[in-house]
């Protein structure tokens, strides 16, 4: 069993920066691949970019991110990041960590075997 802690969200203006942080704890087998989703009012939760450990690590971005965001993990690996610079206000929204043990990026997320954060929300105007 995992448990998220999301933090770091807030308010800025378009092309601003913000850096978001999530402790994991618990079972390292069920964070194999860590990820960050995100949800605006009205629209489906959309993953963002994930990285997977063990065995040598991967990243994958949605392409809306792409160039603009960098997730990162500590060399703990209990602390997940997401550097998200040149913001725009279409990356408002709720954003979430997740947890899945058997992904192998951001397309093979499960959120039926997925652990959430309980988010933290991120505002562009």
């Amino acid at each position: 069993h995992v448990q998220l802690v999301e933090s770091g969200g807030g308010s800025v203006q378009v092309g601003g920066s913000l850096r978001l942080s999530c402790v994991a704890t618990g079972n390292a087998y069920s964070r194999k691949c860590m990820s960050w989703f995100r949800q605006s009012p009205g629209k489906e939760r959309e993953g963002v970019a994930a990285i997977t450990t063990g065995g040598g690590s991967s990243i994958s971005y949605a392409d809306s991110v792409k160039g603009r965001f960098t997730i990162s993990e500590a060399n703990d690996k209990k602390t997940l990041y997401l550097q998200m610079d040149d913001l725009k206000p279409e990356d408002t929204g709720m954003h979430y960590c997740a947890a899945d043990p058997r992904a192998i990026n951001l397309w093979s997320m499960n959120k039926d075997r997925t652990t959430w954060g309980q988010g933290t929300q991120v505002t562009v105007s």
